[in-house]
């Protein structure tokens, strides 16, 4: 059940809310928007009838919602939310790139590729400095050290950056640092991990498990939800099929179908849906075509060299050229791109 509280609700009647939601054994999780605050009660059903909470001072309705997911349900919020990620919007009403080194490696590195997402119209940096790799003795990540490396690239370039988390750990220092949280496809379904993202302030970006439904990916973002932040960004980045010839099989249809299904942004990583450089573009530009809010791409200045995920990273050139594709695509289907 849950909650829409009148925009003129007090500090105070919400919390009589929350207070009535304990008194019946549940519990309660706020979560604040621009104009309403929402009320997520969680317990037993039978104990939340609407009439229970329609009577409350500052209440505006009663949604009993039968699917498991709740506030990120397009039947709670019938309008697309956009989510800012320092200050670039992530919405409907235009298209995002956003790119950047897969890994960061070094200084030189990382802001060779920050300035080529820059110069091709990318409004937001992905890097990493965590690696959950496959195998052990892969590249893991600089940690600390890449988390500066970040922060000089933002102080150059003033693109906001959008960092992946790994461990219940870091979330706070990653977060005193990156502008947005990511939640890999190996953590997607990491629950501890995506209620620790949720407690926090900054912007989360999930990214859809290898074999996830759509209903398991909603219901992984009703977990950051629930715990009070509404600041999410899906992100289709491939599920893993019986097909060998990429790396993973990028689902349009699945970006698609969690548009209608819910009301956040959804964005695509053709990247790592493909895992190969040629066809990194191609994949991008469907995803515009079929109504992404923003593609993600890797970009290296020598892939041969790059230390994690080389064949599918971009050169500079390369992403430029696909940021010029990108606005002439999204403006044939009448949405610009954003610069």
């Amino acid at each position: 059940m849950v909650i829409v509280m009148r925009p003129d609700a007090t500090e105070a009647q919400i919390e009589a809310v929350a207070a009535r939601a304990r008194a019946a054994g549940g519990e309660a999780f706020v979560s604040r928007g621009t104009v309403h605050t929402i009320v997520g009660l969680v317990g037993d059903p039978q104990r939340f009838e609407g009439g229970v909470f329609g009577d409350l001072a500052g209440v505006e309705r009663v949604i009993v919602v039968g699917q498991p997911y709740k506030m990120v349900a397009r039947g709670l919020h019938p309008e697309p939310t956009t989510v800012s990620i320092g200050g670039t919007p992530i919405g409907r009403d235009a298209v995002v790139l956003i790119a950047g080194p897969c890994a960061v490696e070094s200084e030189e590195q990382a802001m060779a590729a920050t300035r080529a997402a820059k110069e091709a119209g990318a409004l937001v940096l992905r890097g990493d400095v965590y690696k959950p790799r496959t195998s052990p003795y892969a590249f893991q990540g600089l940690g600390e050290q890449g988390l500066e490396i970040l922060e000089a690239c933002r102080r150059e370039t003033g693109l906001p950056i959008i960092v992946e988390v790994v461990d219940v750990h870091h979330v706070e220092r990653v977060a005193a640092v990156a502008d947005c949280l990511r939640v890999g496809t190996r953590n997607a379904q990491n629950f501890e991990l995506l209620k620790e993202v949720g407690q926090s302030r900054k912007p989360v970006m999930l990214k859809r498990g290898l074999a996830m439904t759509i209903d398991e990916w909603l219901q992984a973002a009703e977990y950051v939800a629930q715990r009070g932040n509404s600041q999410i960004i899906l992100c289709e980045r491939g599920i893993r099929t019986f097909e060998q010839a990429t790396r993973n099989t990028l689902d349009l249809a699945g970006m698609a179908v969690a548009q209608a299904k819910s009301h956040l942004p959804v964005i695509v990583d053709p990247s790592h849906a493909v895992g190969r450089r040629e066809l990194v573009a191609p994949m991008a530009l469907a995803a515009v075509a079929a109504g992404a809010d923003a593609v993600m791409v890797d970009v290296h200045p020598d892939p041969e060299a790059a230390l994690c995920d080389g064949p599918q990273a971009l050169t500079p050139p390369q992403v430029k050229d696909l940021g010029e594709s990108i606005a002439r695509v999204a403006a044939a289907i009448d949405r610009p791109m954003r610069r």
